[in-house]
């Protein structure tokens, strides 16, 4: 069984992440409501968006656990810290936040609601601790090693439902509304899925599949792309392991954190079930190898 660090009780900590994630979630609200203001959005040399509510909450997550734990001896890594370069990668301590502010930029400038915060506590580069906070639904996700659980700001509790269908054409996916490539509709259309969903924030996407409003999602990073990094996954996999479910590559092999980069190429799969997952990895595989589809990952 995995201790936390010394002085850390896990209630304790839990209580106060979810203190310091509705303070988020108000953050979040207030620029949402105002971002059709300019001046509460830049962009980077690579023309994706970032707002003032990514480096708010940025600077509050951080800010709130270094406050309240002042003596542990644990390292963080968030996308703002990154993009910023204030944040480098550690190896002095097993403990790592990984902290993403805003999951789905582009929809909250869209005016969506798909949006999230994700913050993950990892241990020796896998997933512990998880948090999905989604303020347009009033829900935040949380797993705390063993199990997983959703509750809204009253504090009530909301049902999870997880999948239990085994074959792919079965299944409903939840798809990419503002990150998707031509390879991967042709491999959806190959699929023959039974529904098809789309909506931003993997945040977002995992929790539709712990709700049962969905199955399976796909992340497919072409070569020489952009692709998702470790804080777009760790606390979504964090969440959905502990509620039976499961995140993989093609290959059913378990995603690496922590690496020079930070990020998970090629295919990525994320299911309900973690007792059908290798059978439905296998499945997309065999349609990747029976249509010629493009190199295996």
């Amino acid at each position: 069984m995995i201790k936390l660090p010394s002085g850390v009780n896990i209630n304790n900590l839990i209580g106060d992440l979810r203190e310091f994630s509705w303070e988020a979630a108000d953050i979040l609200k207030y620029y949402y409501q105002k971002i059709n203001e300019d001046k509460f959005i830049k962009y980077k040399a690579n023309n994706d968006p970032v707002t003032l509510a990514d480096l708010k909450v940025n600077e509050w997550i951080i800010k709130r656990i270094n406050e309240r734990y002042p003596a542990v001896n644990w390292n963080f890594l968030s996308e703002e810290g990154i993009k910023d370069k204030l944040i480098t990668k550690s190896e002095k301590s097993d403990w790592l936040w990984v902290l993403d502010p805003l999951d789905g930029t582009k929809d909250f400038i869209q005016g969506t609601g798909d949006y999230a915060m994700h913050l993950a506590l990892n241990y020796r580069d896998r997933p512990y601790l998880g948090i999905v906070l989604i303020p347009e639904k009033n829900e935040l996700w949380f797993s705390n090693g063993m199990k997983s659980w959703c509750e809204k700001r009253d504090g009530s509790l909301k049902k999870s439902c997880i999948s239990k269908s085994k074959k792919v054409s079965d299944l409903t996916l939840v798809s990419s509304k503002n990150h998707s490539n031509e390879t991967l509709k042709l491999l959806i259309k190959k699929i023959q899925f039974r529904k098809t969903i789309t909506m931003g924030s993997i945040g977002c996407k995992v929790a539709s599949i712990v709700r049962g409003e969905s199955d399976i999602y796909i992340s497919l990073s072409l070569p020489g792309k952009s692709s998702p990094k470790d804080w777009d996954f760790a606390a979504p996999e964090a969440i959905l392991r502990t509620a039976g479910g499961s995140i993989t590559n093609l290959n059913n092999v378990e995603l690496s954190y922590n690496s020079s980069n930070f990020s998970h190429e090629g295919i990525i799969i994320a299911t309900g079930n973690k007792l059908f997952h290798q059978s439905i990895c296998s499945q997309i595989k065999e349609i990747i190898q029976e249509f010629n589809l493009f190199e295996i990952f």
